[in-house]
């Protein structure tokens, strides 16, 4: 009895947050590039590493209007973790409390021994979860015109990747479905592989030891932005020790020089990782305030 009395008071709990929560694999069934090794993913407090499977966490908002707003949530980590809870699951849920649907994306990292082209894999990852969301924009209630992306540090990276490379579709989509993000935000962002901009373990994760100066140019991506570059959002600290500030200044430059819109803000003071806590960041509030005047958003 006193069993069954905790399981209604939990359920109760997780209903009054006014959002639920599953999770899925990405992939129904072949992984694209996989190459077959033993799972050794693990686990510490939300911070992910081996990940070699990939997985959606789905947050829906369960008081909002019809036609909502969804973003695809990219955690950091260098491409080497994946930081879930901290730069994931609150950011879902901060998202969910203005009636943007969430979805968090547990992206596989760059292997040799569980990828083919462990430099692409990351961006699968990125456009499978964008198609997910597309294809079941019915489904979830979702505007399939107001599909979003954001990323911080390296997940920042592949936001922005996700965001210049949308042209080319690096999954299996028959459906021809859009893989272009309909906005990006973009915190403390990973954007240049370039020698004197990156993160250099971001890099060596990402592209290896000695990438070609080809690689380095294609994964650089204030090289990459054109006209049809969705608008973005970026946030950084000018102080930042582990991914420059510059990353985010010629990001805005090249959507600048591309007439394409973008807000920028930074903060004097933060270095890496601004936390959540209104107490100490307040950078959502300039965030859902982008939000707002994109319309993607309304006032909550």
């Amino acid at each position: 009895m006193k069993r069954l009395l905790f399981l209604i008071l939990f359920v109760q709990l997780v209903c009054s947050k006014g959002f639920s929560q599953h999770v899925i694999p990405l992939y129904d069934g072949q992984i694209p590039g996989e190459i077959q090794a033993e799972n050794t993913e693990v686990n510490k407090n939300g911070i992910f590493s081996n990940i070699s499977k990939p997985e959606l966490t789905i947050y829906i908002p369960e008081k909002s209007d019809p036609g909502k707003t969804a973003i695809v949530i990219c955690p950091g980590g260098g491409y080497g973790v994946v930081c879930a809870s901290y730069e994931g699951h609150k950011i879902a849920r901060a998202m969910n409390e203005k009636g943007v649907a969430a979805f968090v994306l547990k992206y596989r990292l760059p292997s040799d021994r569980t990828c083919s082209d462990k430099a692409i894999a990351p961006l699968q990852d990125a456009q499978r979860a964008i198609k997910i969301v597309r294809d079941n924009a019915g489904k979830w209630g979702v505007n399939p015109n107001k599909i979003g992306i954001i990323g911080f540090s390296a997940g920042g990276h592949l936001a922005s990747t996700a965001g210049t490379h949308f042209s080319k579709s690096y999954i299996q989509n028959n459906e021809s479905t859009s893989l272009r993000p309909d906005f990006m935000m973009l915190i403390y962002p990973v954007i240049s592989m370039q020698p004197e901009l990156t993160h250099v373990g971001s890099r060596k994760n990402l592209l290896g030891e000695n990438p070609s100066p080809e690689l380095l140019d294609l994964f650089s991506n204030e090289k990459q932005v054109t006209e049809n570059t969705p608008s973005a959002f970026l946030m950084h600290a000018m102080d930042d020790d582990v991914v420059p500030v510059e990353n985010s200044i010629r990001f805005y430059e090249a959507m600048k020089e591309k007439n394409v819109p973008a807000d920028m803000h930074l903060f004097s003071t933060g270095k890496h990782g601004f936390p959540l806590e209104p107490a100490k960041s307040n950078w959502l509030d300039y965030a859902f305030q982008w939000m707002r005047e994109q319309q993607l958003i309304g006032d909550r």
